[in-house]
């Protein structure tokens, strides 16, 4: 019998310290499993690769193999912690930030780092089995409430989807506000890479948009690193390459304004020495902010190569400031869709060449 859609929901008791499969559907396959650190972990493999989803905590990609190669950045972290804090579980490929507030707060900011979203509990979770015109899916639904007094109440709704032999993530998130009140509302998709030793990066950014924001060097910086953050404050290539060796402490943040093609789209990519590469697609006009965030240490070594987003990380006050908070009314929703992932070398290429247009535009 060929069953085309199947929906079950996940039930906490699922997910013990023993690893056991859920469902299957072809070759893809989904199994439950507790961390040490009692957080739920989710493997969905789709015969190219594999993901770990936190499905309770904030919908977390924490990992994700494919060809045989990691994708996630090197942290300190060797497994999520049960925590509201963000920077106590730190170390995804896919985080959801934002909610109320979002990126560090300023001096007048009292929010949490990158506001509610990261580690919120989630309640509910279902996972889908599919069939459409590019063959089989998996998709993974979340859902989860927050409500303070005197402040907010929204659901968000986070999704998933991975396809049957592809090495494409497919993310999206509704946030619902369920308050009387309009919600003034930020996000930023947090998709943490590893850095590839001379990888060059391709975007579609505006040159004359391009701000540097972090950080703020002094004369103890390294030769190599206040070289590198001079090369980025002045935009010439060199910073668009990942140099072996060279650190980046404590980290480098830029955000861009990026060109779109008439699909609405645009790509970003680190393509490897190898000609194989890692991608970023998302809708400038949902996300109209790209940030570049990049750190590599002896403790963290990771590259948000594009982190698509409402309004510059520099929090709440700055946002204001700036009329950057996206306003939703009672009853409504915000929406956005973006897809992230590894890519073999024709489809890098592919990428490159459309980025390169885009350029032209």
């Amino acid at each position: 019998m060929s069953i085309e859609n199947a929906s079950f929901r996940l039930d906490p008791a699922l997910f013990t310290p023993m690893e056991m499969p859920v469902a299957r559907f072809g070759t893809l396959t989904a199994t439950a499993f507790r961390y040490r650190s009692g957080v739920a972990g989710l493997r969905l493999s789709n015969g190219a690769g594999e993901i770990v989803v936190l499905p309770f905590q904030g919908q977390q990609v924490w990992d994700a193999h494919f060809h045989g190669r990691r994708l996630t950045m090197r942290s300190m972290f060797d497994e999520p912690r049960q925590t509201r804090d963000y920077l106590r579980n730190y170390g995804a490929l896919l985080i959801h930030c934002g909610g109320t507030a979002m990126g560090n707060p300023g001096s007048e900011d009292r929010h949490p780092v990158h506001g509610e979203l990261p580690n919120l509990p989630l309640d509910q979770c279902w996972l889908d089995f599919g069939r459409d015109g590019q063959g089989p899916y998996v998709d993974i639904r979340s859902e989860g409430r927050d409500t303070l007094a005197f402040s907010h109440d929204f659901v968000a709704r986070p999704r998933l989807r991975i396809r049957e032999g592809a090495t494409e993530i497919e993310a999206s998130l509704a946030v619902e506000n369920r308050a009387g009140t309009p919600l003034p509302f930020m996000y930023l998709a947090h998709i943490n890479f590893r850095p590839v030793d001379g990888a060059v990066l391709h975007d579609a950014a505006v040159d004359s948009d391009i701000v540097l924001r972090r950080p703020q060097l002094d004369d103890a910086a390294p030769a190599a690193v206040r070289d590198y953050h001079a090369s980025v404050a002045a935009d010439v290539p060199s910073h668009r390459s990942i140099g072996a060796g060279v650190p980046v402490l404590p980290e480098l943040v830029l955000t861009m304004k990026v060109a779109a093609g008439n699909d609405g789209w645009t790509h970003a990519v680190q393509r490897h020495p190898d000609g194989a590469g890692d991608f970023v697609s998302y809708r400038p006009s949902e996300l109209p902010y790209a940030v570049r965030w990049m750190t590599r240490g002896p403790d963290q070594d990771a590259l948000g190569l594009v982190l698509p987003a409402t309004a510059p990380p520099d929090g709440l006050a700055a946002a204001k400031r700036n009329g950057q908070l996206v306003s939703i009314a009672p009853g409504e929703a915000f929406h956005t869709a973006y897809r992230f992932g590894a890519a073999d070398a024709a489809t890098t290429n592919r990428l490159v060449t459309s980025i390169a247009a885009l350029q032209q535009r």
